[in-house]
């Protein structure tokens, strides 16, 4: 069974969420043209670290009320954020909106990011609405659709389950790397080595960007650099 450790989440947090990708290209070849976000988000607080953590999935909708009310919109809503509670932590909350004017109404606001911050959340990922900016539990990241002042008439629709969030797929359970650039699914079975592909290439890096920094630099020290970079293992 995966288990995210503190240690592995350090390593992760270590690097952007560019560079995990580009990691996933050396131990997850088959990964380059999918996985990740392909679609624009609002990073609300682009300071903190990359948030690391388990997928919570969900759907929801604000433009039209539920066809749940009193006690069956009650147990609905139990049951959802039970559903937060469970299952392995730190976790970030992945939620599509699937109304056909996303972002109509904002699920996200001081409230809920104080209630999913207590319940294990370190952060967000949807393609809907957030708001109350200022007022966000501390350190709770947000990667939105859009920012807007309402919450309308949201409210879940399901959760569990597979969904699609600015382009990228995510089941309950993944294994979530998110920062101001966005957002990437890692496979559990590549998670422990991305530290060692990541400095490797950073390294390889390291050289070409030293080489373009010098006085005189041509195409042609390019090239040198470039094999230089790739004898780096």
């Amino acid at each position: 069974m995966f288990e995210l450790t503190p240690s592995l989440i350090a390593e992760l947090q270590a690097f952007d969420t560019p560079t995990v990708c580009n990691a996933l290209e050396v131990v997850a070849p088959r990964r380059r043209g999918y996985g990740y976000t392909t679609e624009p988000l609002v990073c609300t607080r682009p300071e903190l670290k990359p948030m690391v953590g388990i997928a919570r999935t969900a759907t929801i909708r604000s433009a039209h009320p539920s066809d749940l009310s009193g006690e069956a919109a009650r147990a609905h809503s139990d049951a959802y954020y039970a559903y937060i509670d469970a299952g392995l932590k730190p976790s970030v909350v992945v939620i599509q909106d699937i109304d056909e004017q996303r972002g109509y109404g904002s699920f996200w606001g001081e409230v809920n990011s104080n209630i999913h911050k207590g319940l294990g959340a370190v952060g967000l990922v949807t393609d809907g609405g957030v708001r109350d900016l200022p007022d966000i539990a501390h350190g709770f990241q947000m990667l939105a659709g859009r920012v807007i002042p309402s919450h309308a008439w949201v409210h879940v629709v399901d959760f569990g389950r597979p969904i699609t969030v600015a382009g990228m797929r995510v089941r309950d359970g993944d294994l979530i790397h998110a920062d101001q650039h966005g957002a990437v699914v890692i496979p559990h079975e590549a998670a422990a080595g991305i530290k060692a592909a990541a400095e490797q290439i950073i390294r390889q890096e390291k050289v070409i960007i030293e080489a373009a920094r010098q006085p005189g630099f041509t195409a042609a020290k390019l090239k040198e650099a470039q094999g230089r970079a790739a004898e780096i293992h």
